[in-house]
């Protein structure tokens, strides 16, 4: 119901994010995100995801649905960043719905590395706004 709808205003999204790398980061927010390197735009999406959580804990309908926004938007920043289109994402999804149907998450197991094999990721910091204390 919703797929045609969803992909097409991520993938019109997208292509917004993608035309905005050009764009003078003094009028364009998404030109500056994209200027501030991959830590500030995961910083962002962080945020974002955190405000959603926050919010549905809270009940607060409207504020899901507002964060919401703007975590697909800061979602689609990083995709640009990462060089993945929303095709790419679409095509994994589908890939899954044939293995495991819709609504299941992929096993770990299954992603072609065991957790064995596969080891961890690494972690990485992320820079801070504020500078370390002095003692």
């Amino acid at each position: 119901m919703y797929e045609g709808v969803m992909s097409d205003s991520l993938g019109r999204l997208f292509e917004q994010v993608v035309a905005a790398k050009g764009a003078d980061p003094a009028v364009s927010r998404t030109a500056k995100l994209l200027q501030s390197g991959r830590a500030k735009m995961a910083k962002k999406l962080a945020e974002e995801a955190i405000e959603v959580v926050i919010d549905a804990m809270a009940g607060d309908r409207e504020a899901v649905v507002r964060e919401s926004a703007d975590l697909l938007y800061n979602l689609v920043v990083v995709w640009s960043e990462a060089g993945i289109r929303p095709q790419d994402v679409w095509e994994e999804m589908a890939r899954r719905e044939r293995l495991f149907g819709l609504a299941e998450k992929l096993p770990k197991k299954v992603q072609g590395k065991s957790h064995e094999t596969a080891g961890r990721r690494k972690v990485v910091m992320l820079a801070s706004r504020r500078s370390p204390k002095r003692r």
